[in-house]
């Protein structure tokens, strides 16, 4: 039987090294993908990834299990490092190759990953937090609710609206070549 991740971290605590090392190959993937979708950056994602267990490893750490579990803290702390990271400006090129790794890629090809990634990139930071933990990392509503600070309503109405946003951004993909062109042409 697997100890939760509140278990794991209260052994942390205690200096024992396993449950880290444990928690840390449990939670930290999860948070990479996640970093990831949110910046576009793999150098980020793995800067933001680190830093969360940094930060539940600092004795100040701000971590209580009567406000929630343990892993809406770490993408909570995720989120954040993330938000802090854009206001400061593009680090790098997006990269394809960890993206289209990813749960997206076996549903799209080479380069329309580039363009999903984009449309992703653009959408305010609300709506992507939603569609990407509830469409990417598969969490519930009620673990998005918890790790963004919102109602259950709010999650929903927003991936609704995230899903909307996308689903126009990206429809040259489903049509055949050149539609697009064709109808504007025609007009």
């Amino acid at each position: 039987m697997s100890l939760s991740d509140e278990e794991l971290y209260r052994l942390m605590r205690q200096g024992r090294q396993d449950a880290f090392a444990e928690l840390y190959e449990r939670r930290e993937p999860g948070l990479y993908r996640y970093a990831l979708h949110m910046s576009g950056s793999a150098v980020v994602a793995e800067e933001v990834a680190h830093e969360v267990f940094l930060q539940l490893m600092n004795p100040n750490s701000h971590f209580d299990e009567k406000k929630g579990p343990l892993e809406g803290w770490l993408f909570g702390v995720a989120r954040n490092l993330v938000r802090v990271v854009r206001r400061q400006g593009p680090v790098e090129q997006p990269v394809d190759r960890a993206f289209h790794d990813d749960i997206l890629g076996d549903l799209i090809s080479g380069e329309n990953v580039a363009a999903l990634h984009r449309a992703l990139q653009e959408m305010p930071d609300r709506y992507r937090d939603v569609v990407i933990l509830c469409d990417l990392e598969e969490k519930t509503y009620e673990d998005v609710a918890r790790i963004i600070g919102r109602p259950v309503g709010t999650v929903r109405s927003r991936l609704h609206r995230a899903r909307a946003l996308l689903s126009t951004k990206l429809r040259w993909i489903n049509e055949p070549a050149g539609a697009g062109l064709r109808e504007a042409v025609a007009r």
